[in-house]
């Protein structure tokens, strides 16, 4: 154990302790503890020897605000005030990236050179508080509000005023490579699958038996020197390439559909070949064929490439990190959202300029009253960890957090679903070639960048394709740091601009032995020095070396002679490099640690060899029916209620969190108009500031509608996204009339474990027909609206089991989506803006009130799902982009949950003005015209002197139904009869306090 100074920093007691505050009232709130005042303080506890003199200079200069702070040197804050405490620290192994960051600034100060390998400051987080508590009450706000224990160690009683505790790592293996006996029973096989965590099954693990037991492939390995049983490093490798996660292998599967109701009957072969790839080949082909390409890269890389113009390219990925942010939701979603930034980072020759993030949650209810699972953490829990991860995920690597979308459903109380997207521009061409083409040729340098090797991340890959349970490694949760990759990302983008990376990827699942084996496939082979690559500490073994998923890296690809200009770059910017190997021709990947030979892989059975499933899936439509729901309610009881609602109330709490300014881009902002309240369907940002060129970022998800209906679900969150980019003032892509006017989306499939099983998954066969209809609705989508998708991810086993109980997240389908926007001048927001202007409902109104926000206020589902009517949305979309360019609209507003009566309420609050609206007679009940969510529908304000040619575009498709109002109150009429009157500020209050944080 090292021994160590101490610096403390505590707020003056004149300064407000708002972490105190939030800390003393969450206690109270969520857990029923009074804590009395709660103090805060940040304890750095330093390795490096410094004179005492130094120290404090240090201290003053570097680590605290001497206006706000005291400061305390080698003693630390102790107070009869505050009888007891509670000391949080980051466990061995744990990214402690402010103890980074307090580092390098210690070598600033100094002048000295940072090293890499020496972690010299530890940062611990300590809490005072003025009631006495006992242990339990201190070790459950610890455990249940402060800390997680799979991260973090704990202290808590009554302060001593000591810091003895220093995580160090200490390891005490060597590194050594052993065999694994394959050629066993069948029973045995899937012994090592279980015990080493491969989430590989019997026929995959028989494939890889066979593969050792081929008669060529044990004369090469006689050639080659190695054994003729597989490495350890060569089994985790097939286990991580061969993962759900990496091989999709349920969307590859060979699939017996069945319908049991017509008795119909298909094979898929492949639902990614058949429905998602082969959407955007038939659309690139339509494109193609009238002269225009601007689809350039689709699902080969890390991330999908479109052109912007002859000069740019825009590319995005987004992608998921469920399975860790149940463990660790903080560690998981900041993982996930510097994770997918480095997507972009690495598509093509890579260093792309990031844009923005987009991020969509899906929780339990925060106020879940029932019984936990051993190991579930409580949803509220799991909110404010994943909220506080992409916070510090986006804000401290300097990109905006422009939009995204909050869903609640009690399914997802057992394993969240996190989305996180990031969007860059390139340029198009990089020495005169395409910048989105990987280019390798042998003798290229294999060059790590970024962070160190360490355990966390083991297993990242097979853990995310498992169902989480009691054998959840601890290793495979990460911290990302931000900083670090801020670090890397600008400098990638220098090098790039100099010519000096030909190609590069991400580390992200697998680690090396996925990013060197995916690029090793271009120029068949690479050799791999794993005693090059530098640890975050000493005993981690070969294979764990090669398969760690520890964050902030990338592979470079490298041409020899700019090596050392490359490695004198990163030097200014603070980045490690490590020069690990070189790319062959051999049709093998040879790894080595030393003279040990690690892995010897022919890279055609590791990336082709993995068995195709058969997996059946039957449908049989559910009975359900409509319930009877009065029309005598109190309609602005109701109103209120679902202002309210978890799925319909502000996520002000959340995006004050997020930096949407940074960079200075952000035209539409997640809340906009004359009081900053009003939710916008759409963000839109300029791509530079030299024109008016921009983009719209929207979402769609709808999962409660897959209780009915999964095809109409899924249609309908492609309808809502589209529709998203429609009300701010974006157009449909058009190979004739608009052949610049691109379109990116990501899917994202999120669903329960799918493989029937008699015993442990009896309704497996019925939730893959839903994933069927589920990929039948993209491509009917996708085909009639031009809509191309061009990169996606999917999330297959998200179930949390324990003690033989279940919880599995409802079939989820996120379709993220950005267009190009020729003007950002001409896009529009939500709010009314002026008093007279006319209120307009676009599109029809239909008795769909299916799983609807109303029928839930109730208890009841209901079987009249929204259904997505695509002639007619298509006329209905092409009129209001003819609206708003002629800009006719002073305001438009999509119609989604809650139907017209919540849309109304949220375009009245958000200008601070209110509305008098007649509904129409459609021959539909009161309840279908106020609170129906069809979909294709707006609502949109216009200037009386703009009636007539609104009314002549639009046609039947619009109808007028009321005028915004000076009154500051919203009242719906119906058949001469007031049925709703509310005050602006009442809705509004409602609509703010649903999402307590």
């Amino acid at each position: 154990m090292q021994t160590a100074k101490h610096v403390q920093i505590v707020l003056k007691d004149s300064m407000r302790d708002v972490a105190g505050l939030h800390v003393q009232s969450d206690a109270k709130k969520f857990l029923h503890i009074d804590t009395g005042k709660v103090k805060t303080g940040k304890i750095y506890s330093i390795v490096h020897p410094m004179p005492d003199d130094i120290l404090l200079a240090f201290a003053r200069n570097s680590l605290c605000d001497c206006i706000i702070h005291d400061l305390y040197i080698d003693r630390l804050f102790t107070s009869e005030r505050f009888p007891a405490y509670i000391l949080i620290s980051k466990l061995p192994g744990v990214t402690d990236d402010e103890g980074v960051s307090a580092q390098k600034a210690m070598c600033d100060f100094l002048n000295i050179p940072f090293d890499y390998g020496a972690h010299v400051i530890f940062t611990h987080e300590i809490y005072y508080f003025e009631n006495p508590l006992n242990d339990e009450r201190l070790k459950t706000i610890a455990e249940e509000l402060l800390g997680n224990p799979l991260v973090n160690r704990f202290e808590y009683g009554k302060f001593s005023g000591q810091v003895t505790y220093i995580p160090e790592v200490h390891l005490e293996s060597q590194p050594q490579v052993q065999t694994i006996d394959i050629f066993v029973s069948d029973e045995e096989l899937q012994k090592i699958s279980r015990e080493r965590l491969l989430a590989l099954d019997l026929h995959e693990m028989q494939a890889i038996q066979a593969y050792y037991q081929n008669q060529l492939v044990q004369a090469a390995r006689e050639k080659h020197g190695i054994s003729q049983l597989p490495t350890d490093c060569e089994i985790e490798v097939i286990a991580q390439t061969w993962s759900e996660h990496c091989k999709h292998k349920e969307f590859n599967a060979t699939i017996t559909y069945k319908d049991l109701d017509n008795g119909a009957q298909k094979t898929i072969h492949s639902l990614f070949k058949t429905y998602i790839r082969r959407s955007t080949e038939i659309i690139r082909e339509r494109y193609e064929k009238a002269g225009h390409n601007w689809l350039l890269k689709i699902f080969s890389d890390n991330a999908g490439v479109v052109r912007v113009d002859d000069q740019r390219v825009f590319v995005w990925k987004v992608e998921t990190h469920n399975s860790p942010s149940a463990l660790d939701p903080y560690g998981g979603a900041l993982t996930g959202i510097v994770g997918v930034n480095r997507d972009p980072m690495g598509t093509g020759v890579g260093g792309a300029s990031l844009l923005f993030n987009t991020d969509v949650l899906c929780f339990g209810p925060p106020d879940y009253q029932g019984k936990l699972l051993p190991g579930q953490l409580h949803p509220r829990r799991i909110m404010t960890g994943v909220v506080k991860g992409i916070e510090d995920g986006g804000n401290k690597s300097g990109i905006p957090t422009v939009n995204g979308s909050v869903v609640f459903d009690e399914r997802y109380r057992g394993k969240p679903l996190v989305f996180c997207g990031t969007g860059g521009v390139m340029p198009a061409y990089v020495d005169g070639k395409p910048s989105w083409e990987k280019r390798i040729d042998p003798g290229d340098r294999i060059i790590m960048a970024g962070g160190r090797v360490g355990k966390d991340g083991i297993h990242g890959a097979t853990f995310s394709s498992q169902e989480i349970d009691e054998h959840s490694p601890r290793s495979a949760v990460q911290i990302g740091s931000p900083i670090t990759q801020k670090n890397l990302a600008d400098f990638m983008q220098v090098a790039v601009a100099r010519g000096l990376i030909k190609s590069s990827t991400d580390n992200g699942a697998g680690g090396l032995s996925s990013s060197i084996g995916e690029l090793a496939t271009i120029p068949k082979g690479a050799f791999v020095q794993l005693a090059n690559i530098p640890l975050k500490y000493a005993g981690l073994q070969p294979w764990e070396i090669f398969v760690s998923e520890s964050q902030e890296r990338m592979t470079l690809v490298v041409e020899p002679q700019k090596v050392e200009t490359l490695f004198a770059l990163a030097e200014d910017f603070e980045v490690e490099l490590s020069d690990i190997g070189y790319f062959t021709d051999s049709g093998f990947l040879d790894v080595r640690y030393g003279e040990q030979k690690v892995a010897y892989l022919d890279l055609i059975f590791l990336h082709d060899g993995v068995p195709t499933k058969r997996m059946e899936a039957e449908w049989k439509k559910p009975k359900l029916s409509e319930p009877i729901i009065k029309e005598s309610l109190d309609y602005n009881d109701v109103l209120l209620k679902l202002l309210g609602s978890l799925n319909i109330c502000s996520r002000e709490t959340i995006i004050r969190r997020y930096d949407h300014e940074v960079k200075g881009k952000s035209i539409v902002k997640p809340l906009m108009g004359q009081n900053g309240y009003a939710p916008q369907d759409a963000a839109v940002l300029r791509l530079d500031f030299d024109s008016y060129v921009g983009i719209a970022i929207s979402n769609g998800i709808l999962p409660r509608y897959g209780d009915i209906d999964p095809y109409q679900m899924a249609a309908g969150s492609f309808d809502e996204a589209v529709r998203g980019i429609i009300a701010v003032g974006g157009r449909l892509p058009d190979p004739q009339t608009d052949p610049d006017i691109f379109w990116s989306v990501n899917d994202n499939f999120c669903v329960p474990d799918s493989l029937y099983h008699p015993q442990n998954n009896p309704d497996g066969k019925l939730k893959l027909a839903k994933l069927v209809q589920m990929n039948e609705a993209l491509f009917d989508m996708a085909t009639f609206f031009n809509i191309p998708m061009t990169s996606g991810k999917d999330s297959m086993k998200n179930d949390f089991i324990k003690e033989g109980v279940k919880i599995s997240v409802p079939p989820t389908i996120l379709f993220s989506m950005v267009a190009k926007i020729p003007d950002v001048r001409k896009t529009i927001t939500t709010d009314f803006k002026h008093e007279g202007d006319l209120i307009y409902q676009v599109g029809h109104t239909y008795d769909e009130l299916g799983a609807s926000e109303f029928y839930h206020l109730f208890g009841e589902l209901g079987a009249n799902v929204p259904r997505v009517r695509k002639e007619q949305a298509l006329r209905i979309y092409r009129k209001m982009m003819e609206a708003i360019e002629q800009q006719l609209l002073s305001s438009a507003h999509d119609c989604s949950d809650g139907g017209l009566a919540v849309a109304l309420a949220e375009c009245a609050f958000g200008g601070n003005l209110g509305a008098l609206v007649e509904l129409p007679d459609f021959d539909l009940s009161l309840n279908a015209l106020l609170f129906a969510e069809s979909h294709s529908r707006f609502v949109v304000s216009v200037a009386p002197q703009n009636q007539p040619a609104f009314e002549k575009i639009m046609g039947d498709d619009a109808f007028l139904i009321g005028q915004v109002s000076g009154r500051q109150k919203l009242e719906i009429d119906h058949q001469n009869k007031t049925v709703l009157a509310l005050d602006v500020q009442a809705m509004l209050d409602a609509w703010r306090s649903g999402l307590v944080f």
